[in-house]
């Protein structure tokens, strides 16, 4: 009969290197996980400070554009007219009436007239 070859063995590891190895595994990833802090926490920090700014620049054009109605509004006659009036200007050949003690007279009456009108 002929002679079976014998199954390789492997080379044991000692074990006192398996557990150094583990040490040095875990080394490395602390030491991985260190170098890698600083940049992601200032990417998060970033990223955040980019959002914040990029809500104040909407809040901001929000403002903007409301400005910008409100300009477009005042240059017409129509504002202008308003704007006297609310001073006391009259219309030249308008006769100016000025009337005291309205909110006596509403509370009186019991009127809901609005102070427009």
């Amino acid at each position: 009969m002929p002679k079976r070859p014998e199954p390789k063995r492997r080379p044991r590891r000692s074990k006192r290197r398996l557990p150094l190895m583990r040490w040095f595994a875990a080394g490395t990833v602390a030491v991985v996980a260190l170098l890698y802090y600083r940049p992601v926490a200032s990417y998060i920090e970033t990223r955040t400070s980019l959002e914040n700014r990029a809500a104040e620049v909407d809040a901001l054009r929000v403002k903007r554009d409301e400005l910008a109605r409100r300009l477009a509004e005042s240059d017409t006659p129509e504002a202008l007219a308003r704007r006297a009036r609310r001073l006391g200007l009259v219309k030249a050949g308008e006769r100016l009436f000025i009337l005291k003690g309205i909110e006596e007279w509403r509370r009186r009456n019991g009127t809901s007239i609005g102070s427009d009108g």
